[in-house]
């Protein structure tokens, strides 16, 4: 009987604030330059591995995290488990299992964790079986490996659906405009907000507050400067 594994992937996204731009982090594979079954010589994921036998699943997490990209002590939230008996044997697939598994027939089943990190304060290097890690907007992902792309797009509509202060704490600067918030809902969301609509719903939620400072340094009218409620 074939044994079944799990794993965990990592959805990471990050915000570009120069780009305005919503980006996530995929590795690129390491493959051997002497197999003679090695057509594809490169192939993306998103941060992903088997967990060990005696590992919490959360742990689990953030040690493949680490061990592929370097980023450490982020906040990663499950969002989704994938399991289609298929998932990982695919025939684009097959060159870089055959390589690096020990049973690369065996099914996965994965538990799929998502985050969202200003790119600025994160510097991802390659590391294990990744040879080079990139971050890419989301309207440009290319064909990932296993049901890779699935999980992404998953992940971008459960960050969007989960969107709250939480979320966009996370990518503007720790004081900020209401402008600034608005514009950075937007880019998540894909749409445009009534200004009017945006602001009266933020300021009844109470999760913003008014620092009594403004602007500096801008020619416009300088806006006043908000924070997120620490309560």
């Amino acid at each position: 009987m074939s044994k079944i594994n799990v794993s965990v992937d990592c959805v990471i996204f990050g915000f570009d604030d120069i780009e305005k731009k919503l980006k996530v982090l995929s590795i690129e594979k390491k493959v051997d330059p002497f197999s003679k079954k090695n057509k594809k010589r490169t192939q993306f994921a998103i941060p992903g591995d088997l967990i060990e036998l005696e590992e919490d699943i959360d742990a689990a997490a953030s040690r493949v995290l680490f061990s592929l990209t370097k980023l450490n002590k982020l906040y990663l939230k499950q969002f989704k488990a994938f399991g289609h008996p298929r998932r990982v044997q695919q025939e684009k697939d097959k060159e870089w299992l055959e390589n690096f598994r020990s049973n690369p027939d065996e099914r996965v089943i994965t538990i799929a964790y998502v985050s969202i990190v200003r790119m600025e304060d994160y510097n991802p290097e390659a590391s294990y079986f990744a040879q080079d890690v990139k971050w890419t907007n989301i309207e440009e992902i290319p064909e990932l490996a296993f049901d890779h792309n699935q999980i992404v797009n998953e992940a971008v509509d459960f960050l969007r659906k989960e969107i709250n202060h939480e979320v966009t704490s996370e990518l503007l600067p720790r004081k900020f405009t209401l402008s600034q918030l608005q514009e950075l809902y937007e880019i998540i969301l894909n749409e445009k907000l009534d200004k009017r609509n945006f602001r009266k719903q933020i300021m009844s939620k109470g999760v913003v507050e008014k620092t009594n400072e403004k602007q500096k340094g801008v020619s416009h009218k300088p806006a006043e400067l908000y924070k997120f409620n620490q309560q």
